[in-house]
């Protein structure tokens, strides 16, 4: 302990700071099933492969209305049987039976348009209804 201490206070009395080393001071927030990524919407959540997550304002509270085509379009995050929720992430029991994802309510989504990671094609899509999940 002590000599993590000491390189701490090394580190701080050369002025580079944590951050300088990639490192953050701060508790890293639990982010569930989902990683903090970089869009043009700016930071966002994504799922484990980077994909950005949406919500959609239909939705209520811990229920899904994106059913059929809709989910065939905007695919829900999955969670697995054995998932449990905690903190600000729940699960949400789809109209198939199948598990989702939701983070502080509101079910996540990924998007069949976006092609690769960072990509936030559908942030504003049908009217204004879906939105990048920010964290």
């Amino acid at each position: 302990m002590r000599p993590m201490l000491f390189a701490a206070a090394a580190i701080a009395a050369a002025g580079l700071g944590l951050s300088s080393l990639g490192l953050s001071s701060a508790v890293a927030q639990d982010m569930g099933p989902a990683k903090v990524g970089q869009s043009s919407a700016g930071s966002v959540l994504t799922d484990a492969r980077g994909m950005t997550l949406y919500t959609y304002t239909r939705d209520m509270i811990g229920f899904s209305n994106c059913n059929g085509e809709c989910a065939t379009a905007w695919p829900p995050l999955p969670a697995a049987a054995d998932a449990a929720a905690s903190g600000d992430w729940s699960i949400i029991v789809r109209d198939d039976g199948r598990r989702q994802w939701a983070y502080k309510g509101a079910a996540l989504y990924t998007f069949s348009k976006d092609a690769k990671p960072s990509d936030a094609t559908g942030d504003g899509a049908a009217n204004g209804k879906w939105h990048v999940a920010k964290p």
